[in-house]
């Protein structure tokens, strides 16, 4: 397993680019967790950076979305480990989250879509100057960014066995370190 082919893998799959983006950001929170839960930061990231491959082209459940890109994983010799935690982060997959790596990927996931969110409302459009107050306010705006489950933030937030506020401020100080390639530096 390497980033390189991972990265190949992501982009043979996605074209859209805030599909990329949106990898690029969990990967970046997956990796920061990793650290923080004793986990191969390197590994963890890959896991973040592909959990949504096949998203593009399988866009649910029905489609085939995580199930699709398993069968890829598996036939690319991706350890077995990987295709799990990615299984996992979809609630109707019938893989429970069991692991570190597999409770931080679905923790990190709706939560990285709804910071970007938050961050490109804000007038300077940047995630350098985003907290975690800011983003709770929003979370109870339920017309503001209405695709993203607030229940699924919530419950990763729980199952991290983490303060959703320190959860907030972790992940945003995550994507913080790549706000460029997130074009999220905005003004500042």
């Amino acid at each position: 397993m390497n980033r390189q082919a991972a990265w190949e893998l992501l982009t043979e799959y996605t074209k859209s680019e805030s599909l990329l983006k949106h990898a690029l950001a969990v990967e970046a929170a997956v990796r920061a967790y990793a650290g923080k839960f004793g986990g191969d930061g390197d590994e963890w990231a890959i896991v973040g950076l592909l959990h949504d491959f096949d998203y593009e082209r399988y866009p649910s459940a029905e489609a085939g979305h995580p199930f699709k890109g398993a069968e890829v994983l598996r036939a690319q010799g991706y350890p077995e480990f990987v295709i799990r935690a990615i299984l996992s982060h979809a609630d109707y997959s019938g893989v429970p989250r069991e692991t570190p790596l597999e409770k931080t990927l679905f923790a990190c996931d709706e939560l990285c879509g709804f910071i970007t969110a938050a961050a490109l409302i804000r007038p300077t459009k940047s995630l350098l100057d985003l907290e975690a107050s800011s983003v709770k306010k929003r979370m109870k705006d339920k017309a503001f960014a209405r695709n993203v489950k607030r229940e699924d933030i919530l419950k990763g937030a729980e199952e991290l066995g983490v303060d959703l506020t320190e959860h907030l401020t972790f992940v945003i100080k995550a994507m913080q370190g790549i706000a460029d390639e997130l074009a999220l530096r905005g003004t500042l």
